[in-house]
């Protein structure tokens, strides 16, 4: 016989309410959601890319800047952008004083000179100027900025025994020579910038009269002379066959300077010819084109020429750039003390 079945007694359970978890998105939904941020991002680059080109097309055709300053502004203003964007900062107006020096401080401890520091500052500066003029700008944050003057240094320079080494370095009297000894002359005799001694044409250079006209910074012109050692050094280079005409590979091309492939010199290239010249000449410490345009100008002062004609002959703008020339020679401010001080 079979045993009965037990019997348990009936349990009443509670229904407890699942709780509802959070829907996750589809890995499709996910893709699709990032894809709209990239197009967001991608968006705002855009947008502050056509108010940087904006801002280019405005300094070269109302303000007549040249092209090699407007090359320098857009190189300025793509690094200052993706210093922005990997902040995340995706728009102009989101822009705040700190980030500006932030971005100032990292290019210095990336090892990028004063110079090219202030350069880039100068470069924002202009460019929140102009979109404040333009009304595209809520608040210029650049406006009490002025350049760090902690990291200001006095341009480095030549004494004349070192310019006399220099200057000796190009020896004999091949078509090398020639040029690169007419080319260093002219560099120190006239203070030339380097974008200015590269674009120099045969007809800017009047030999006989020792003076050129050259174009600087927005396409002004003046004019400079030179000396007769710039001169004799200049007639060598454009009289012998195995000179300028040795060089020239189309009968068009009026560049004074030439490469041996019969190209205008780069500024890159004067850069390196001068370097090459200087370790020659044994000089220890850096020299590039710049350090005879500062030298032109230290050894004028030294020697008594007056402030403002010293600032027409290197085309500065503004009086108080030429100024810092007068920190380079501190003798000669002595000098002018115990000269003219009543109680010297």
């Amino acid at each position: 016989m079979a045993s009965p079945r037990p019997v348990f007694p009936q349990t009443r359970f509670r229904r407890t309410r699942r709780r509802r978890r959070p829907c996750r998105r589809s890995a499709v939904e996910a893709r699709g959601a990032g894809r709209v941020g990239r197009r967001g991002a991608r968006a705002e680059r855009k947008a502050v890319q056509a108010l940087i080109d904006r801002f280019l097309d405005y300094v070269m055709l109302e303000r007549g800047l040249s092209e090699n300053t407007r090359q320098a502004y857009a190189a300025d203003l793509a690094s200052f952008t993706r210093f922005l964007r990997a902040r995340g900062i995706g728009s102009v107006n989101a822009v705040r004083r700190h980030d500006i020096l932030d971005y100032l401080t990292a290019e210095r401890e990336r090892g990028l000179s004063v110079n090219s520091v202030s350069r880039r500052l100068v470069a924002v500066k202009v460019f929140f100027r102009y979109l404040q003029q333009e009304g595209l700008l809520d608040a210029n944050v650049t406006e009490p900025m002025e350049s760090p003057r902690l990291w200001k240094v006095l341009p480095g320079t030549l004494s004349t025994r070192e310019v006399e080494r220099l200057l000796a370095a190009p020896a004999g009297a091949g078509r090398r020579a020639l040029r690169d000894a007419a080319l260093l002359e002219l560099l120190y005799a006239s203070g030339l910038r380097v974008s200015e001694a590269a674009a120099l044409t045969l007809d800017d250079v009047h030999l006989e009269d020792g003076y050129l006209q050259c174009f600087g910074k927005g396409s002004k012109a003046r004019i400079v002379p030179f000396g007769e050692a710039a001169r004799a050094a200049l007639r060598r280079y454009l009289a012998d066959p195995a000179g300028r005409a040795a060089c020239v590979r189309d009968p068009a091309e009026r560049h004074l300077f030439l490469t041996y492939r019969g190209r205008r010199f780069t500024r890159q290239g004067l850069w390196k010819l001068v370097q090459g010249y200087a370790r020659r000449a044994g000089i220890a410490h850096p020299v590039h084109p710049h350090t005879l345009r500062h030298s032109f100008a230290t050894h004028l002062l030294a020697n008594g020429a007056p402030l403002r004609v010293i600032q027409e002959l290197l085309g500065h703008a503004d009086i108080a750039t030429t100024q810092i020339y007068t920190h380079v020679d501190p003798g000669r401010l002595r000098a002018v003390h115990a000269q003219f001080h009543p109680r010297a």
